[in-house]
């Protein structure tokens, strides 16, 4: 019983001090206690040894915890086993009737089978080679014997589970004779690391740190869509997958949460909307869903409140008939153009160098402010010129200030100013030669033209 204990404390201080890597990806270590049974051989051919194998009437076996054993991974399939038993041999040679206590403690290289044929998950079949320290108090001899072995884990969840094991220890010294070993035992993982208590171990688990479904390898699905949050786009709305996660309402293929109109079946080309009318204008802007218009409208088709053919936001005169070319007003009379001489004002000369009139030249301008307050709703041109004394930016800048000395002074006798539009076109268009003095003074001159 001595040796007993120490090789007892032997076994586990050897598996605490143990640096070999896993028992498996997820739990480093395994241990099992049980029973086991010694079968003695009888015979010396094989089929007499099979015979006695199977049959239990000489199986030596201790009614109490026999064997216990711990396993340590290695890697690809193999692990390390350290294991030691104890018997009490009754059934043993014919020759001698006593009984004594049978113990072992040894080392094992298993081979999981389950690399070779495919995990089932719960059926964990091995096969083992090692050898064992056989004392069996028959006459105080011991013997190191080689030992080979067949079994299979039968697990009930990632922990816990029931080994089954056959092997043969076979002496070389003879000092022990050689027998079959069986054992039924309970088997107990552990040591493997789950931080966020998900039921996936952190080696395998992609969210190591949030609890997560064992489908997304340890990832969270928050809403239940079956989109796991790291690739769903709405992860706290159920959606669809084909969606990336997120909800589609309205069934029209765009995600609610790009969609302009979720409540209505639309397109992508109008972010979710429809169109009825096609008119390019969708959802709440369009005001009349169901007629054509433009944009700039909300969607609604342009008035034309006289008929004139001429749209309201082009007609200057929405209320009465006109003509495009005068912008929806009527036509001018006759007498008008006559009156302005072929639609053109005198022309109204300035002083050289300057963008002051010449003497005289107000009564004419407010003989024109006479007809522009005849027909209120002609509109007018002022354009300035100027002769070519001086460069042509000065020259430009001059006409310009001629162009707009006229305007200001029909602004001031009470012209509307956005009948009016004044610009300069310096040296441009001269009526007469800028090679003698009154030619020049011709050339410097404003003109007003009626618009239309």
């Amino acid at each position: 019983m001595k040796r007993l204990k120490i090789a007892v404390i032997a076994l586990f201080a050897l598996v605490m001090v143990s640096n070999i890597n896993a028992q498996d990806e997820n739990n480093p270590w395994a241990v099992s206690f049980g029973v086991n049974s010694v079968d003695m051989y009888h015979g010396t051919d094989f089929s007499s040894q099979f015979n006695d194998m199977l049959s239990n009437k000489d199986w030596n076996i201790l009614p109490s915890i026999s064997r216990i054993a711990a396993d340590k991974y290695i890697g690809k399939g193999f692990s390390i086993q350290l294991a030691g038993s104890l018997n009490k041999i009754k059934y043993h040679l014919e020759e001698d009737d006593s009984d004594y206590l049978l113990w072992s403690i040894g080392a094992m290289a298993k081979y999981d089978l389950n690399n070779l044929f495919g995990d089932t998950g719960w059926f964990d079949p091995y096969v083992g080679l090692g050898g064992d320290f056989v004392d069996s108090g028959y006459n105080d001899t011991s013997e190191l014997m080689g030992h080979g072995a067949l079994g299979f884990n039968v697990w009930f969840n990632n922990n816990l589970g029931l080994n089954f094991q056959h092997g043969s220890k076979l002496g070389f010294a003879k000092n022990v004779r050689s027998h079959y070993q069986n054992s039924i035992s309970v088997i107990v993982k552990f040591g493997g690391t789950d931080t966020d208590g998900d039921g996936v171990y952190d080696k395998n688990d992609a969210c190591p740190e949030v609890a997560g479904l064992e489908e997304f390898n340890g990832c969270p699905d928050a809403d239940g869509d079956g989109v796991k949050d790291s690739d769903d786009a709405c992860p706290n709305t159920p959606g669809l997958a084909a969606m990336n996660g997120c909800p589609d309402a309205d069934g029209d293929g765009v995600a609610d949460k790009d969609d302009m109109c979720p409540n209505a079946k639309g397109t992508k080309a109008n972010k979710g909307c429809p169109d009825a009318d096609g008119d390019g204008v969708v959802g709440e802007n369009d005001k009349c869903p169901n007629v054509a218009g433009p944009a700039a409208n909300n969607g609604c088709p342009w008035p034309d409140t006289d008929g004139d053919g001429v749209l309201d936001k082009d007609d200057k005169c929405v209320n009465e008939a006109g003509v495009a070319s005068n912008s929806g007003c009527p036509a001018p009379p006759k007498s008008y153009k006559e009156l302005i001489g072929e639609g053109t004002f005198k022309a109204i000369l300035f002083n050289t160098n300057r963008a002051s009139f010449k003497s005289g030249v107000t009564k004419q301008l407010d003989g024109m402010i006479g007809v522009m307050n005849e027909f209120e709703k002609a509109e007018f041109d002022i354009n300035g010129y100027a002769d070519s004394t001086g460069t042509a930016a000065y020259n430009l800048m001059l006409s310009d200030k001629r162009a707009n000395a006229v305007k200001n002074y029909f602004v001031k006798k009470g012209i509307n100013e956005s009948r009016l539009t004044a610009k300069g076109f310096g040296e441009d268009n001269p009526v007469d030669s800028n090679s003698t003095r009154k030619g020049r003074a011709n050339n410097r001159r404003v003109e007003v033209k009626v618009k239309n």
